[in-house]
């Protein structure tokens, strides 16, 4: 039985099965640490009956007014626990805490080659919002789709309305 847990530092020295994928932008102890002491709620683990991490996502709350939303920074399973319904389980508890934040929206960017992450992020509701020319800094070559997903606070749906036109990393707000 999986169990869905709040991430702890520990868990810092246990994931690296979930951070080996090519897939899963990896980042410095330091940054962890900052979401796990700012956003705490937000960042969560899967973790299988022996212990083993499975997956995590960790996100946080930003933004001011209309545009005060969830974002995902990170989303990850473990090649061997895909296709369990384990990306979604820790979708839910994002959004879910988001909900109870009153935040008008969840965004996250993902790869635009990355077809199996945008099609599962469609079935759970998310819509590409705009297009991120160039967005990861390790592959100049790489855009991002801004994926955005209303959340009830957003009764008229209007963060999530496309935009028309391409924008660049420094464009983003």
């Amino acid at each position: 039985m999986t169990t869905l847990r709040p991430f702890t530092c520990d868990d810092m020295f246990r994931f690296n099965n979930v951070n080996l994928d090519p897939l899963t932008e990896t980042y410095g102890l330091p940054f962890y640490m900052q979401y796990l002491a700012h956003w705490p709620e937000y960042f969560q683990v899967a973790e299988a009956p022996n212990g083993r991490i499975m997956g995590y996502i960790m996100g946080k709350a930003e933004g001011t007014g209309e545009n005060w939303h969830g974002h995902v920074t990170a989303l990850t399973v473990a090649p061997e626990y895909r296709r369990l319904g384990l990306a979604k389980n820790l979708m839910d508890v994002l959004e879910d805490v988001s909900e109870m934040k009153k935040t008008y929206f969840v965004d996250l960017f993902v790869r635009v080659s990355n077809k199996v992450a945008i099609d599962m992020y469609h079935r759970l509701g998310y819509t590409v919002y705009r297009k991120v020319l160039e967005y990861y800094s390790g592959d100049p070559d790489e855009d991002a789709f801004d994926m955005r997903k209303a959340m009830s606070m957003d009764v008229h749906k209007k963060s999530v309305e496309p935009l028309k036109d391409p924008v660049r990393p420094e464009d983003i707000e």
